[in-house]
């Protein structure tokens, strides 16, 4: 038997005398009425991207400066390379193969640092650097923080930045959202909190 089966025995199939319905699941919104998604409410998308107050859902937190911005790179790189730094020290300094395994363990702990900071900025949008500072990484549509997949391709996506020059990490200075390439390429923005 298929769907629409007028045969009564077939549970699944149309009855007699009841309309046909437009498929499976929950009744369908009439036509011209917008439909709600699944999860949370979100915030609108602001026409062309522009950082902004939206009506409704109050006031954005004001973009943080590239001087916040670079003060948590520091301190996060600080974070990441003492501990790396000690064990790979340690790892040269002992020699031979016991050395040689000390190092590797170093390079294990720089690799998951590393992760653990992508983790908590992509799921917080801080990691200790930005929230000393009282900065948060954010997307750009609805100040919700990125996700570790989008806080692992920003990282990426840092090369872009580089590549030019270095240009990528001075645009901050002069862009009206204050974002780097990867930040355009990730949709982010980077925000004061406290």
């Amino acid at each position: 038997m298929s769907f629409g089966d007028p045969n009564p025995n077939n549970p699944y199939g149309q009855q007699p005398g009841q309309p046909q319905q437009p498929g499976y699941g929950y009744p369908q919104a009439p036509q011209g009425v917008p439909q709600q998604g699944y999860g949370y409410p979100t915030a609108p998308p602001v026409p062309g991207g522009d950082y902004g107050q939206q009506p409704g859902y109050g006031a954005r937190p004001p973009l943080s400066g590239w001087w916040r911005r670079v003060g948590a790179i520091l301190i996060d790189g600080i974070c990441i390379g003492i501990p790396y730094g000690a064990i790979i020290g340690i790892g040269a300094g002992v020699g031979g193969g016991a050395g040689s395994g000390i190092l590797v363990l170093g390079i294990l702990v720089g690799i998951g640092l590393g992760l653990f900071k992508l983790y908590k900025e992509g799921t917080t949008g801080q990691w200790i650097g930005k929230k000393a500072l009282g900065i948060s990484l954010l997307r750009e549509v609805d100040g919700r923080p990125l996700g570790f997949g989008m806080a692992f391709v920003r990282y990426i996506a840092h090369f872009l930045d580089s590549f030019a020059c270095y240009l990528g990490w001075l645009w901050p200075l002069w862009d009206a959202k204050n974002q780097t390439f990867a930040d355009k390429v990730c949709s982010s923005v980077v925000v004061r909190v406290g």
